[in-house]
């Protein structure tokens, strides 16, 4: 548990202090804590996983591997998606929640119309796996088709859609980036 507190303070870039501060704790305690030399109370640590915007639950955990993440193909799991959104997005990766990059396979379902763009924290790397895709960024339209790949800022508006009646498969990955 002391591990994941603190990579999960380092990963929102916080010091000891400045969590010791949100949570309405002393410097010394979470230094504490974070050596293994104290073990927090519920209550503490619910006030550290809400100050680092983090699962309760995943401080808790304890059979979690954090050097290696295996996803066999028939243990993918569909994280979002629907016709009206146009995607369904499959993680590839089990990481712990503060990695810095996120892999997905998204679908690009034919059946959607135009959504509208969109756009997110992380920057974006995608690679069209199968398929070809229009890729709509900042006002421009963009067609990539398999083996294609584009990196981008996911705080421009974006979106990108089947180009024809048959779905596209494309690797995207997320990247947290420090940028404000």
């Amino acid at each position: 548990m002391s591990n994941r507190i603190k990579e999960a303070r380092l990963n929102k870039s916080y010091t000891q202090q400045e969590l010791a501060e949100k949570c309405n704790l002393t410097k010394s305690h979470i230094s504490k804590i974070e050596n293994g030399q104290a073990a927090p109370a519920v209550a503490t640590l619910s006030k550290i996983a809400q100050a680092l915007n983090a699962p309760l639950s995943w401080f808790l955990e304890s059979n979690v591997q954090n050097k290696l993440s295996i996803v066999r193909t028939k243990e993918r799991t569909v994280k979002v998606g629907n016709k009206e959104l146009g995607y369904m997005y499959e993680v590839l990766a089990n990481r712990p929640h503060f990695s810095k990059v996120e892999p997905v396979i998204v679908t690009v379902l034919p059946e959607a119309g135009l959504v509208e763009p969109f756009t997110h924290l992380e920057d974006e790397f995608i690679y069209i796996i199968s398929g070809s895709i229009n890729l709509y960024y900042n006002g421009e339209l963009y067609f990539l088709e398999e083996g294609d790949s584009a990196y981008f800022e996911g705080r421009i508006p974006h979106i990108f859609l089947a180009t024809d009646k048959l779905e596209s498969k494309v690797l995207s990955m997320f990247i947290q980036t420090n940028a404000p």
